[in-house]
């Protein structure tokens, strides 16, 4: 009868299966600080332009893989994402002046301070075209974007933690 580390035909199974294997290998990174961290800075730059993408996501990976890199994670991914709030913000302002929609109005109401809304998925990304189309302060949006954005990646981080 074969042993239990042994199949049928009596060789030895592999090392690295499940049943056998240490389980400090499972928490062993797949992918070095670096790595992560330029995955995260990319990831959070393009989910803030107008291409769809989940950065809180690659956010929580980075920080399940590597909980020590928080503050850096944290300072990357908000950088990142206002950063490409911003790529937004600038593309709107080549737009021709035309009527600003009736839902987006509230933007030239409330200015700048609109933008702390800018990391909600959807509505983030008209808020930064309407600002931009709008002419608003650049700095004030960026300041407004940052502290919105990074908000928002501190409360997923604090879930992502252990």
């Amino acid at each position: 009868m074969p042993s239990p580390d042994t199949d049928i035909s009596g060789k030895l199974i592999a090392e690295f299966t499940p049943r056998t294997a240490p389980p400090a290998m499972f928490a062993t990174p797949l992918v070095g600080e670096e790595a992560s961290l330029w995955t995260l800075a990319v990831s959070s730059f393009l989910a803030a332009t107008l291409l769809p993408g989940g950065s809180e996501a690659v956010l929580a990976l980075t920080l399940r893989m590597h909980p020590e890199q928080w503050p850096t994670a944290l300072v990357i991914a908000t950088v990142g994402n206002t950063l490409g709030g911003l790529l937004t913000y600038a593309m709107a302002r080549w737009l021709p002046p035309t009527q600003l929609p009736a839902r987006l109005d509230w933007v030239r109401r409330y200015g700048p301070a609109a933008l702390l809304l800018a990391w909600v998925p959807l509505v983030g990304d008209a808020l930064c075209v309407a600002a931009g189309w709008l002419r608003a302060d650049w700095r004030a949006c960026a300041l407004t974007m940052a502290i919105g954005k990074g908000a928002r990646y501190l409360a997923v981080a604090w879930l992502a933690l252990p």
